[in-house]
């Protein structure tokens, strides 16, 4: 540990498992927004020291249980704990053996680390965990997404009674109405998904896209992030379907440059099943594109809820979006995930 991370009892303790694309920014929104003396951030796991935060109030962490002293004294010590993702099997532990602290612990829900509970490999170990994290997750006192229907899947799952507090958490999820220069283009594009993870459902997708493999479309699929063999099965049954209109996206692409494809995007498919690529569906949303998700997974029940007319991705058509619902769709999303919102919603977390 780069050094000791002990907060005091006015300090927020925020424990993170490295994702270059929501830890870094977070940090930085908080130490701008909030007072940074109140909020320390334990960044965890195995590329922690990688992270290039250099923040004073930032801690890395390679190893928690190398070092579990100091974070247990950590969690008694701090006002508040909002444990970000609640993936790690050593986290479930550390909190497991204080469970008189798990009253003041806050779980920010990412949506993997609940769908867990339907793993498809079921084995000893998954077993074990899901004890360890029902006996966690039933103990704590608050559980934060701007999903409800997670929350209720978490009460289901795993008995929680924790407090529900709404938050989309991140300001990578802000939406930012920013001048753009659209380039204009004859075909269709479509964004296919948003990650090489088989919950995104990219084969069947792909299928129901097959009668449109003549029309004039461009099939933008991310492959970048989570598994390469998946990805490999994906970018190859693609082409064999799509030919050159099929364009698997395989290297991180710089923020910026994500922005402008998904400016130039008109569909968006995320035919995931379950709550998943809420970052992705926000941005084309508030951009006035038309997007697909599946209509019986939380996000519909949340997009629904402010207001925003999605498509279920059982029935998949090219047609634009008509423009009532582009405005409609665009106001919604501009005041929902916007930046003061954010803030709003963090301030009630942080009372």
């Amino acid at each position: 540990m780069n050094s000791d991370p002990l907060p005091n009892s006015h300090t927020i303790l925020h424990v993170l498992g490295w994702d270059r694309k929501f830890v870094s920014p977070f940090v930085d929104f908080i130490n701008q927004h909030f007072e940074s003396s109140q909020h320390a951030f334990l960044i965890h796991g195995a590329e922690a020291t990688q992270t290039g935060i250099k923040h004073a109030n930032v801690t890395h962490c390679p190893s928690l249980l190398r070092n579990i002293g100091s974070v247990l004294a950590a969690i008694r010590k701090s006002r508040k704990i909002i444990i970000h993702g609640l993936f790690s099997s050593h986290l479930l532990y550390i909190l497991a053996i204080q469970p008189w602290m798990l009253k003041k612990c806050h779980w920010t829900m990412w949506g993997g680390d609940l769908y867990i509970h339907n793993s498809p490999v079921k084995n000893w170990r998954w077993r074990k965990n899901e004890w360890l994290r029902r006996f966690v997750i039933s103990r704590l006192g608050h559980l934060i997404t701007q999903i409800e229907g997670d929350f209720e899947l978490g009460q289901r799952w795993y008995g929680a009674k924790g407090r529900w507090q709404e938050c989309f958490m991140y300001p990578t999820n802000i939406f930012r109405d920013q001048d753009r220069q659209l380039k204009p283009h004859t075909e269709v594009n479509i964004l296919l998904g948003n990650s090489a993870t088989v919950s995104n459902n990219h084969l069947d997708a792909i299928e129901k896209l097959r009668p449109y493999a003549e029309n004039n479309i461009r099939i933008y699929c991310p492959l970048s992030y989570g598994d390469s063999q998946y990805a490999d099965q994906v970018e190859h049954t693609g082409k064999a379907v799509f030919g050159k209109k099929f364009i698997a996206l395989r290297d991180f692409m710089p923020y910026g440059q994500y922005l402008e494809l998904l400016d130039s995007i008109d569909i968006g498919i995320f035919n995931h099943d379950r709550q998943q690529g809420v970052g992705n569906i926000v941005a084309l949303l508030g951009l006035g594109k038309k997007v697909y998700i599946r209509s019986n997974i939380s996000s519909w029940g949340h997009l629904q809820s402010i207001g925003v007319e999605v498509f279920d991705s059982s029935q998949i058509n090219i047609q634009p979006l008509q423009q009532p619902f582009i405005q409609s769709n665009i106001r919604r999303i501009s005041d929902y995930y916007s930046e003061p919102n954010l803030i709003a919603q963090l301030k009630t977390i942080f009372l």
